[in-house]
């Protein structure tokens, strides 16, 4: 796939699939067919399967934890709907409790104003009296919902029959995926993951313990096919044909970790134009477990209770229910309107002083962020230390669809949206023209990078851990008090690990091709062939509406973190970039774009660069909030005093971010060398869990000239993106920020919302009580259960308060609205977004009024009081 026709990407084309109707050829089919149940033959059986699978949202591993919306797979129901299906299959919905409204309500968070319109936003005939009343009370719970037979036997016997089956299941799972924490691996790897779970099962003898004595009998006459054993288990528990998808997505969510890992291989092998059934084969092994428990505890109790929990399964929601979320959809709403109206009012008031920034000469500097949320505070205090500094938005890849490959790495990372695959192979590389000095870094760090991991081995080893804290404990003891003060980082930067410290300097991005370059351990294509420089360059800078009045520093800021000790570390760089920083990305546009023959094809393309403007790169550290710049030994000697100017900008801009971040950290009332020396510790301290609050507070994403927003407080809660409508010829560019930066915003925005509102399912729980679990799958809470997903409650919640609202996203564009329908026509990802209430989407006219899109496809005007 080319860079091009990866930016216009379609729905259709997304590793995305709902359902699939073809019958799988090969060993368990006819199986399937004959022992299903006999209302579901296989054909339907199969998309059943894949409809239940496509329900889960994949979860990314550690080395690229990006954000992801855990109702990715719900999103072609309305958002209520989505709710309802989640009550009804696991007995939690899509709401806050009640507690949680009414403090809002007393805290004025939300006003009657607020209520009000949104009682008329949702079509209630309810009045804010009733609501108010309705408050005082807790809503009535969603019952057990679609139970496996391990939770009705719980409460049949009051047993732990669920967590001892999640921990079996966990740990094959781990093993089985295990990424090179294991020092043996399983031998049965080589198997599918169903196959080598019949293995292991027949040997483990921890189910007789807890009473189940023919276990390793009976897993030696289970089905040998998964797709067979899954029809088995259906028939065998008597699933209704009505509730079949159902409880299959139930099964799945009961060890919803690992199914959201294999929900990710399965999506990865799709990108790739593969299969993976990894899923299939975990969803059996559930189902498995709950056949033999049925089959050997299957007392007169436990069939009664289960056919009464499949009974009320099928049954709609009460009437009380459905009172009840109409109360939740108004509250929800509210809370949303009251951000909204802050958000509306600050675009009316910003237009004019934008005007006049504008209209000012030739910018000093023009700054390109990422669009990340953090972003929009620096960009604010580096405006106001700089008033003669134009900043713009950008998704953090800048566009270049790269994947990067450190010096002496043995694989590359993906630098793009996960939605993408890359299209070229970038190499770091020394910057000289001796290919052997290359060669012998490259060699010399991965040798020094081996001995330290074979030197970690040694110490944490079962045969040596205990000797080696004997014999040389007491020599760890000044690093052991350096690190536990802060004063020094505990383990090596990743970064920098096995390099000497004057080449740090000197490595970087080799931008042109080289079909014989020294690359991952081999000889491979590496770099951007000449021929699609001009084509990169031009659709770049249309895509960050910069064709024009070129600063004479065009400076390009990616960013990432700086944190020790925290196995989701990657989750706080930048998402646009796979969980990578989004210093290659930068680091290779600037290339790009300071080549003299880019510069003389975009001319001829009617972009005209002036020779005086040079591009340079830079990484925003979000936790420290310094920025640190790259290849400035290559800015030309007229331009050293304009980069002096700029290093001094960015230091005062970077102390005025902390101090406005120091308030979230509790350190606001100290002085500026104290937040400072405060949020450097944070970076180096292996105990600290919270080093920063990431896109905690996101609720906004902008896609506007920055004359719309600027001089605005926006909180570090708005996405900001560069877009002038004017200049986009025929609305591409509008369809790729709906179509990607858009659709990530909203992944980001729902994992913060599902981790606040369901920490237990679609968050991480306790940071303190992570492991690492598979190398760098994910983590587990405690030592055992299933593998976590989202983020941990320290990320969201301060000790006293959720610091993270709860908000759907609200989306505001300053676009036609004929090219924004055209856009959500043509797209169904982006449909089902904002036409199931998944976000709210807002046109800013061009007088300024703001338009909000209904789901009737009609645009209305926002209007800030009730009717």
């Amino acid at each position: 796939m080319s860079a091009t026709d990866a930016i216009f990407l379609k729905e259709s084309d997304l590793p995305v699939r709902e359902t699939d109707t073809r019958p799988e050829q090969g060993p368990g089919r006819a199986g399937a067919h004959a022992a299903g149940p006999a209302q579901t033959d296989a054909v339907e059986l199969d998309r059943l399967i894949d409809a239940a699978c496509a329900r889960i949202a994949p979860l990314w591993p550690l080395k690229h934890f990006v954000a992801v919306n855990p109702f990715f797979g719900l999103r072609d129901q309305t958002f209520q709907e989505a709710s309802d299906t989640l009550a009804r299959v696991v007995g939690s919905s899509l709401y806050m409790p009640r507690a949680y409204y009414r403090e809002q309500l007393a805290a004025g968070r939300i006003t009657r104003e607020d209520l009000e319109l949104a009682i008329a936003r949702c079509g209630s005939q309810m009045d804010v009296a009733a609501i108010e009343r309705v408050l005082a009370s807790e809503a009535p719970r969603p019952k057990m919902g679609m139970a496996s037979v391990s939770e009705v036997l719980d409460r049949v016997e009051g047993g732990m029959w669920t967590s001892f089956v999640t921990e079996r299941i966990s740990l094959h799972c781990a093993a089985y995926f295990d990424l090179g924490q294991a020092m043996v691996s399983m031998p049965w790897r080589g198997q599918s993951l169903y196959a080598a779970w019949r293995k292991a099962a027949a040997l483990d003898r921890s189910p007789a313990m807890m009473g189940l004595g023919d276990f390793r009998a009976a897993v030696a006459r289970l089905p040998a096919q998964p797709r067979a054993a899954i029809a088995w288990a259906l028939e065998q528990l008597d699933i209704p044909p009505a509730a079949t998808e159902r409880y299959l997505h139930a099964a799945l969510l009961s060890i919803g970790g690992w199914a959201a890992w294999t929900r990710y291989l399965r999506w990865q092998a799709e990108l790739a134009g593969q299969q993976d059934d990894s899923m299939v084969d975990l969803l059996a092994i559930r189902l498995m477990w709950d056949v033999l428990l049925f089959t050997e505890k299957g007392t007169a109790a436990l069939v009664a209770r289960w056919r009464e929990m499949l009974a009320a399964s099928m049954r709609p929601p009460s009437a009380k229910r459905q009172a009840a979320a109409e109360v939740d959809r108004i509250l929800l709403n509210a809370m949303e309107i009251g951000f909204q109206r802050e958000v509306i009012a600050g675009l009316g008031a910003a237009p004019k002083h934008g005007e006049r920034a504008r209209a000012a000469a030739r910018p000093a500097v023009q700054a390109a962020f990422c669009i990340d949320v953090r972003s929009e505070v620096f960009r604010r205090a580096l405006e106001t230390v700089a008033p003669k500094v134009q900043t713009l938005g950008f998704a953090g890849f800048f566009g270049v669809f790269i994947e990067y490959v450190p010096l002496g790495a043995g694989a590359g990372r993906s630098h793009v949206p996960v939605i993408f695959n890359p299209a070229y192979r970038v190499c770091e590389q020394l910057k000289t023209d001796d290919p052997q000095a290359n060669a012998q870094q490259a060699a010399k760090r991965r040798q020094r990078i081996s001995l330290s991991k074979a030197w970690k081995g040694f110490k944490l080893s079962a045969a040596s851990c205990f000797s080696f804290v004997e014999a040389a404990g007491l020599m760890y003891a000044p690093k052991l008090i350096s690190d536990s003060f802060g004063w020094s980082r505990p383990v090596p930067d990743p970064f920098t690990q096995g390099l000497d410290k004057q080449l740090i300097s000197r490595i970087g991005p080799a931008l042109a091709a080289a079909p014989q370059a020294q690359c991952c351990g081999q000889h491979a294509e590496a770099g951007i062939p000449q021929a699609d420089w001009v084509d990169n360059a031009e659709r770049i800078l249309r895509a960050m509406a910069l064709t024009g009045d070129f600063a004479r520093l065009v400076l390009l800021v990616g960013h990432g973190s700086s944190t020790v000790n925290n196995p989701h570390a990657t989750g706080l760089d930048c998402g646009a970039c796979a969980g990578q920083t989004g210093e290659a990305s930068a680091r290779v546009v600037a290339a790009l774009l300071n080549q003299p023959a880019v510069r003389r094809g975009l001319r001829e393309r009617g972009i005209v660069i002036p020779e005086d403007t040079w591009f340079l790169a830079g990484l925003h550290d979000t936790t420290t909030d310094d920025v640190r710049l790259f290849d400035t030994d290559e800015v030309p000697e007229p331009l050293a005093q304009d980069l002096a100017q700029l290093r001094q900008w960015l230091e005062q801009a970077g102390g005025l971010t902390r101090m406005q971040r120091a308030a979230l950290l509790g350190t606001a009332g100290l002085p500026d060398r104290a937040v400072e020396a405060d949020v450097r510790r944070r970076s180096r301290d292996w105990s600290q869990v919270r080093p920063e609050w990431g896109l905690a507070g996101n609720a906004a994403f902008i896609a506007a000239p920055r004359e719309r927003t600027l001089g605005v407080d926006l909180g570090g809660r708005a996405f900001l993106h560069e877009y002038r409508w004017q200049a986009d010829e025929s609305f591409r560019t509008l369809e790729l920020i709906m179509t990607a930066p858009l659709v990530v915003a909203n992944w980001i925005n729902m994992q913060y919302y599902g981790s606040v509102v369901d920490n237990q399912r679609f968050g991480s729980g306790n940071k303190v009580l992570h492991n690492v679990v598979g190398g760098a799958i994910g983590v587990l809470e405690g030592n055992g259960g299933d593998l976590r997903v989202g983020l941990s409650l320290q990320s969201l919640h301060d000790g006293k308060r959720w610091v993270h609202e709860p908000l759907r996203l609200s989306v505001f564009i300053e676009a036609p609205a004929a090219a924004m329908d055209d856009v959500i026509a043509r797209h169904e990802l982006v449909r089902q977004l904002v036409e199931n209430g998944w976000l709210h989407l807002f046109r800013i006219g061009t007088d300024g009024g703001i338009f909000r899109r209904v789901a009737s496809g009609r645009w209305e005007r926002f209007e800030a009081s009730a009717p």
